[in-house]
């Protein structure tokens, strides 16, 4: 009976076996691609046109404007950290994303209703007339919504990546493989869906109606939502492992409550274990010198500290070696970290101003012909940083390989990021002449439009999109390069946190000049919602004489942090990086 009994056990074991090759793969990435992709147009046609948005259907303009989108793109990006926190603690990446995609349908609904209701919105008005302001209830209904849509994506954006590599074993050839060909695929359909959202939607806002342009957004992210619950028959859901975070914090909570124990030779440092069979361990980081005030958190003062498997009882005062290490891998990148964080402040100027240049630009390429609507310009950004990429990787390192005769030609990582600090300077110098001609012949015609054709905004754009290719892409190859393979997935949430840090800095910016200006004899530089009454031209100049001392500041401090610069073993995490975390505003 017992090897009849032996037997069921053995079949049932290999039917579960079965069952469970039966799951992930490509039968389950189509799902999660095709999720990813609904999601991402219908947040991308918000994202690219939130300036004018704003603007055309609740009547916000001059500061307020520029504080309510940067305030909501800096929150859409600084909320990845606790959607990353829920899903490797509690929820896992299934969970929040699911939770994620239908947080994000209800608030794309709630501002389909807003806008699509007349008494929900002020009155429609075309500027430069006065326009009558939005009520605080409506306002409240439009906080409402793009509330829950800012939290509906900061729980989709770290987990849809690490979702898709879930469902491959990485521990065999194959499996790595599917895994690289994934990390393409995933960058294709998000490239798919920002023209599609630029393209169509932005068109239909612009030249149709507003209210049609949030259905269309709605149900797109209604069909993510439907086509994930769809597919969740065949997806691999690894339980929650832990966040890093938490241990990050654990080893500061640790360290403050053994500020004035003195350095003792008894160290905690346990084997790196999983607690999962599905995961394989983190490989063991080796104790290192610098920040020794953070090696009090793993220093047992006391043998009750530890439990007779020699484990720490309280995990808050009394962190492992490993975990300490984790935490000193993260400061020792701060430095480049806040150099990314100013690169994409110039970046951040271009993606808000340059759409209200664009509206207040020609925009026909006849006297009677087709108008571009105003959120196109970010095409000329997007293009050469694409254009860049794929001539650096096809034509210069081949190029280079064969004049040189040498395999590693790839630019340092120190010089491509000094190259986009370059970048920025010259984008925000070039948009402070550019925007000069602009309102100086709007004054002189006496019209809200100047007469300056649109193109005139082609180059800073194009510098600002090399400032990208050049710095946003190598800060995002020096996380990966430069953190313990245990820490690669915290990359992502780091470069989020760029992109939120940026935006709050450019509202605070904005704000210190409108305060310290609005008492002049000029009056406010930034202050009116018609530029042509303000003075863009000297918040550019002024952007780049911060990005000068960007460079000085990475030049003679933040490159003495880059450890690991221009080797082979790098070139493949970089273009990983490169696709796989594009910026998101």
């Amino acid at each position: 009976m017992g090897t009849e009994a032996g037997k069921d056990e053995e079949n049932d074991n290999q039917l579960s076996s079965t069952n469970q090759r039966k799951k992930g793969g490509w039968t389950a990435v189509k799902y999660i691609l095709a999720n990813e992709t609904f999601d991402k147009v219908a947040s991308m046609s918000l994202i690219c046109n939130m300036i004018l948005f704003l603007r055309s259907n609740y009547h916000i303009g001059g500061i307020a404007l520029l504080n309510l989108q940067g305030i909501w793109s800096g929150c859409s990006n600084f909320l990845t950290i606790p959607g990353a926190v829920l899903s490797d603690t509690y929820l896992g990446r299934f969970s929040t994303l699911l939770i994620g995609s239908i947080i994000s349908t209800m608030g794309m609904g709630i501002l389909t209703v807003s806008v699509g209701v007349p008494k929900l919105k002020p009155p429609k008005c075309e500027p430069p007339a006065e326009c009558l302001p939005s009520e605080s209830w409506q306002l409240a209904i439009l906080y409402a919504g793009l509330t829950l849509v800012a939290i509906g994506g900061g729980c989709v954006r770290p987990c849809n990546i690490g979702f898709g590599a879930d469902q491959f074993d990485v521990t065999t050839e194959k499996g790595r493989a599917s895994y690289a060909r994934f990390y393409n695929w995933w960058y294709f359909s998000f490239t798919f869906a920002l023209l599609v959202a630029l393209i169509g939607v932005v068109w239909i806002q612009v030249h149709i109606s507003w209210a049609i342009a949030c259905v269309v957004a709605t149900v797109c992210f209604a069909s993510s939502t439907i086509i994930f619950l769809i597919g969740s028959p065949t997806f691999i859901n690894k339980k929650p492992q832990g966040s890093i975070y938490i241990d990050m914090a654990r080893v500061v909570v640790a360290a403050f409550g053994k500020r004035n124990v003195q350095n003792h030779q008894t160290i905690y440092d346990p084997p790196c274990i999983s607690n999962s069979n599905d995961v394989i361990a983190p490989p063991k980081l080796s104790r290192t010198n610098r920040l020794i005030y953070l090696d009090k958190a793993s220093l047992i003062t006391q043998p009750e500290e530890l439990n007779n498997s020699g484990l720490a009882i309280n995990k808050w005062s009394l962190c492992s070696v490993q975990q300490v290490e984790q935490l000193k891998c993260l400061f020792g990148i701060l430095p480049v970290w806040l150099t990314g964080v100013f690169c994409f402040v110039s970046i951040d100027q271009h993606n808000s101003y340059g759409i209200l240049q664009a509206m207040q630009m020609n925009r026909r390429f006849t006297r009677k012909g087709f108008e571009i609507p105003a959120a196109w310009i970010g095409f000329a950004s997007m293009a050469s940083l694409s254009l860049w990429i794929l001539a650096y990787e096809r034509i210069c390192l081949p190029l280079a390989k064969k004049i040189t005769k040498k395999n590693d030609v790839r630019l340092s990582i120190n010089t491509r990021i000094k190259i986009g600090i370059v970048m920025s300077v010259l984008s925000t110098s070039t948009a402070a002449v550019v925007e000069c001609k602009r309102r100086e012949l709007a004054i002189k015609n006496n019209s809200y439009s100047s007469p300056l054709h649109v193109g005139y905004l082609a180059p800073q754009q194009v510098i600002c999109g090399l400032t990208e290719a050049f710095a946003g892409v190598t800060v995002m190859e020096f996380y990966t390069t430069q953190m313990p393979e245990s820490m690669r997935s915290l990359s992502g949430s780091i470069f989020f946190l760029n992109l939120a840090m940026a935006s709050y800095i450019s509202i605070a910016i904005i704000n210190i000049i409108t305060k310290i200006t609005q008492h002049t004899h000029q009056g406010s530089w930034l202050g009116g919602n018609d530029l042509n009454h303000n003075r863009l031209d000297y918040l550019f100049a002024i952007v780049a004489c911060l990005g000068v001392v960007n460079y000085f500041f990475f030049t003679f401090f933040a490159s003495k942090f880059v450890f690991i610069d221009n080797n082979i073993e790098t070139t493949e995490a970089a273009s990983s990086s490169t696709e796989v975390h594009p910026r998101v505003e």
